[in-house]
């Protein structure tokens, strides 16, 4: 009863005054401030200021033309992204055709490419392949640069081209032989 007695006592006096028991003085660091009240002119004085102080940021003008991996970087991602926007809106048009009263079942869409010339239907296919032939072999050069391959900057212009001009080749393909 005793040991009850002298614990609950000491629980009652760090409760009412922990920090007589658990010195957190050192731990805690304080920093004094001072705010000093400025009109809006003065404010705008001072970041003008600043900003005098601050680095220009290049802009794209200062990059090399001639270097193809950057050209080939943009067009992995608008061919990805175009690839991404066809699909969602070829399926939200196959889903909202039955309400609008569109045709686009298989059908139709055969009846109506069947009726298109040669040429028309080459161009139209190549305007699909070309696309997902580059983005398919360039995808395969950005994971050898992943990989850390072909950094070289001859290397990366040499290949820039020789992937502009397979996947030329292979949409071409695709769209005339396949």
């Amino acid at each position: 009863m005793i040991a009850q007695r002298a614990g609950t006592t000491a629980l009652r006096r760090v409760a009412a005054a922990p920090s007589s028991v658990f010195k957190l003085a050192p731990l805690v660091q304080t920093r004094t401030f001072q705010t000093d009240k400025i009109t809006p002119a003065d404010a705008s004085a001072i970041l003008a200021k600043q900003r005098l102080s601050r680095p220009v940021s290049p802009h794209l003008e200062i990059y090399d033309k001639k270097q193809t991996w950057f050209g080939g970087s943009a067009w992995q991602r608008i061919t990805g992204a175009g690839f991404s926007g066809a699909l969602y809106a070829s399926a939200v048009a196959y889903l909202a055709a039955p309400v609008l009263g569109w045709h686009l079942e298989s059908s139709s869409l055969v009846a109506a490419a069947a009726a298109l010339p040669v040429a028309v239907k080459g161009g139209l296919k190549f305007l699909v392949a070309w696309p997902f032939v580059f983005h398919a072999i360039n995808g395969v050069r950005h994971l050898a640069f992943d990989l850390g391959i072909g950094f070289a900057r001859s290397t990366i212009i040499k290949t820039g081209w020789y992937f502009w001009g397979a996947s030329i080749v292979g949409g071409l393909y695709l769209a005339f032989f396949m």
